[in-house]
């Protein structure tokens, strides 16, 4: 479909352009495939808020973000094979030999990253399937609906932090959990009853990752890093115009659908801190990396405005 046309286009081209800056491969394609992925959180409420949802351009968003959405638990199967061999024993060498963290993974081949990612994605969604919908039926016969939110957190409390003993970022264990409660029949009420804190949950969200980037470095790069940043975007709406005009958007929805997608997204900060645990990337690009989704994300309200006077 579009969305995995978008992913396989954008992270040929991305890579190709860390190629050109004399990259490792492993490293490029790495690189191209965190950054095809696009803000979910943040062009959805933007959308919803201009009233844009129904319209072709709008659709065509929705479509290609939640295929977004879908493989990024590919991608974190994917990206093990892509470490440089040694890499993690080397990293084990220099911390020496101590295993700081709890983790099933550390000392595993790429192909056993894979095996213990997929394995724990399929145990949880299996369990969630299962599990939930006889807890949420005897805790909905008390009828208290703060009892529910609670148990909703708790949920996704724990499977985070199932998610941090193997090794793989908890945020992926968030994802989970909210797709476990999406499959049961009480997702409506659990929805009204989150609503309210929506906002506020996202906003911490996006107060943490602005905490973990490093601004040392964009104040001793301040010309490359927004250069970086430019040529993202750019290569991004490139690649969602021509697709826009292959699957015949015109006019308004096809600078639509090229505007909303052409920044890194949240799932982006996962990605970059499970490649740079399983030194698929080093720290310097890694934090290279988190600035530039940062700013991206930054950028994309403009690029809204930018619609609304097309």
């Amino acid at each position: 479909g579009l969305g995995g046309l978008q992913i396989v286009v954008t992270s040929a081209l991305i890579s190709a352009s860390m190629l050109l800056m004399h990259l490792d491969w492993h490293e490029a394609l790495a690189i191209g495939v965190i950054l095809s992925l696009s803000s979910t959180a943040i062009v959805l409420q933007t959308l919803s808020e201009k009233s844009l949802m129904q319209t072709a351009g709008g659709r065509n968003v929705f479509s290609v973000l939640l295929m977004q959405d879908i493989a990024v638990i590919p991608i974190l199967a994917f990206l093990p094979f892509l470490a440089l061999p040694g890499a993690r024993a080397l990293a084990r060498t220099e911390t020496g030999g101590e295993n700081i963290t709890l983790s099933l993974i550390d000392r595993l081949p790429p192909w056993g990253v894979t095996l213990v990612t997929i394995g724990a994605v399929v145990g949880v969604i299996t369990a969630g399937r299962y599990m939930v919908r006889p807890l949420y039926q005897f805790v909905s016969s008390a009828r208290l609906r703060e009892v529910q939110t609670a148990l909703a957190l708790l949920i996704v409390a724990g499977i985070a932090s199932l998610m941090l003993m193997v090794g793989l970022s908890p945020a992926l264990g968030t994802f989970l959990a909210g797709m476990v409660l999406a499959n049961s029949e009480f997702r409506h009420e659990l929805e009204s009853d989150i609503a309210p804190f929506k906002s506020l949950l996202l906003g911490l969200f996006f107060v943490t990752v602005g905490a973990g980037v490093d601004f040392d470095l964009l104040c001793a790069e301040p010309l490359r890093i927004p250069l970086l940043t430019l040529l993202l975007m750019m290569t991004k709406g490139l690649v969602l115009y021509g697709l826009g005009r292959a699957f015949r958007l015109r006019a308004r929805n096809l600078w639509l659908f090229t505007l909303a997608l052409a920044q890194g997204g949240e799932f982006g900060f996962v990605l970059i801190s499970f490649a740079s645990t399983q030194r698929i990337l080093p720290g310097p690009i890694g934090q290279t990396m988190l600035l530039v989704v940062a700013l991206s994300m930054l950028l994309t309200p403009l690029f809204f405005i930018l619609y609304d006077q097309i």
